[in-house]
């Protein structure tokens, strides 16, 4: 009775279309921004380092970048209704399912070869 509760929960918060990017990605997420009373868009540009969850309602994907010298990594839910878009800038040829190893590597060391 409560798996089925449940499922019928994680079935209403999934979102319609699926996000189309794969790990490897230079993606721009557009993120709602709650401040006071105002909404803004905030954009965070990064490549996609992870994806856990598969197509579950608690999906989420972890996106890096490096501001001013330091490597920023945030984890997005995929079906959280303040994502607005994710856009796809280019994609990259990769042959591992989590890219953690960019965590240790900067500059052209980083950069990943395109598809």
């Amino acid at each position: 009775m409560i798996a089925k509760a449940i499922d019928k929960i994680n079935k209403e918060s999934m979102k319609q279309e699926p996000l189309s990017f794969k790990i490897g990605d230079s993606v721009r997420v557009h993120v709602k921004i709650k401040e006071g009373d105002k909404e803004r868009v905030q954009v965070f540009a990064g490549t996609v380092i992870a994806s856990d969850g598969g197509k579950a309602a608690t999906a989420t994907f972890t996106v890096r970048r490096i501001s001013f010298g330091v490597g920023v990594e945030k984890v997005f839910p995929v079906n959280s209704p303040f994502i607005e878009k994710v856009e796809v800038e280019r994609s990259a040829k990769i042959r591992r399912a989590k890219l953690y190893y960019l965590r240790e590597l900067t500059g052209k060391k980083a950069r990943l070869r395109q598809a």
